[in-house]
């Protein structure tokens, strides 16, 4: 069994048990959203934990996916061929803008990937004529509870987003994990620890950060794209630098090195929040006290540290 079959088999399972054990549409509602943010996180596993490379701009792909259903629409396209060409222009750009600021690294590249980010976020803002500036605008999407009562499955609207999002991860993470064991995965990952390393061993390292950089773009767009449907709106917020954090905390809070480990923290910082709310003056508080002790004591992510933990105990007994 391959391990792109095994994650997507993974993630089917919690999509499922998910499904059975939400009583409301609200539950439905949040668990729609850990999918979304799973498809930008898991984007920035090949990014960040098999090239090991920080973006702090991938915010900016995400809007350009989610706005793409607002303004090519309004030109005549409708929003589900909208759509791809959205996720299309994310990766051109990831291309375009890549192929400079990827000869950087370390801060320098997280301070150009922010630099683009901000010029994306200021678009979304200021040219109100394209975006509808600070108030965002609708989104003309499809209601998919239709899609699933045309094959004989009543549900409700967030149900239909909830399945179609879960989906949308497990393939996304299917998909990842056998990029990891392949030959470019396995490039991208020497280039994690040296570049000169990497090089000496015939790693084309420009070509392998450039590709890790446009699949990351392409499924930060594919994300926006797909919560842009979800929500029927969408606002500039989806392009703030704030974004950006959020996507690479989650990553490393979770151990980004591994499609697993992404979803760890996306499930962490999603659902955490929402339960968290019964102590309202103390929820962020919490949030940041959990953040912190996580990064000094596992610095490698919660995954990492749990697995290393039961080979221990495994060697033990």
């Amino acid at each position: 069994m391959s391990a792109g079959f095994r994650i997507f088999a993974v993630i089917a399972v919690l999509v499922i048990v998910g499904a059975l054990i939400s009583p409301s549409n609200y539950y439905f509602r949040v668990g729609t959203l850990v999918w979304i943010n799973a498809v930008s996180v898991i984007g920035m596993v090949v990014l960040l934990g098999y090239v090991g490379l920080v973006s702090l701009g991938h915010a900016g792909f995400f809007a350009i996916g989610a706005y793409s259903v607002v303004v090519l629409p309004n030109y005549g396209l409708p929003p589900l061929a909208a759509a791809p060409v959205g996720v299309a222009l994310a990766g051109l750009v990831a291309y375009v803008i890549g192929r400079p600021i990827l000869k950087l690294s370390g801060y320098y590249l997280a301070i150009a990937t922010l630099g683009f980010g901000i010029l994306v976020w200021m678009v979304l803002t200021k040219e109100a004529w394209l975006t509808g500036g600070p108030d965002g605008g609708p989104v003309a999407g499809p209601n998919p509870k239709y899609l699933f009562r045309a094959i004989g499955i009543d549900m409700t609207t967030a149900e239909a987003w909830y399945w179609i999002c879960g989906l949308v991860a497990a393939i996304g993470g299917g998909l990842i994990a056998n990029l990891g064991q392949s030959p470019t995965g396995r490039a991208m990952r020497a280039l994690h620890d040296s570049d000169v390393a990497a090089q000496s061993l015939g790693v084309d390292s420009a070509r392998a950060k450039s590709v890790a950089f446009i699949i990351s773009a392409l499924y930060a767009a594919t994300a926006g794209v797909l919560l842009s449907f979800a929500n029927g709106y969408i606002t500039p917020e989806v392009g703030g630098f704030m974004h950006s954090v959020e996507m690479v905390t989650m990553a490393v809070l979770g151990g980004a090195s591994s499609v697993i480990g992404a979803l760890v923290g996306v499930f962490l910082l999603t659902v955490l929040p929402q339960v968290l709310t019964i102590f309202a003056e103390y929820e962020h508080m919490i949030l940041g006290a959990i953040m912190v002790l996580t990064m000094v004591l596992m610095r490698d992510g919660l995954m990492p540290a749990f697995l290393n933990l039961f080979k221990r105990l495994g060697r033990k007994s």
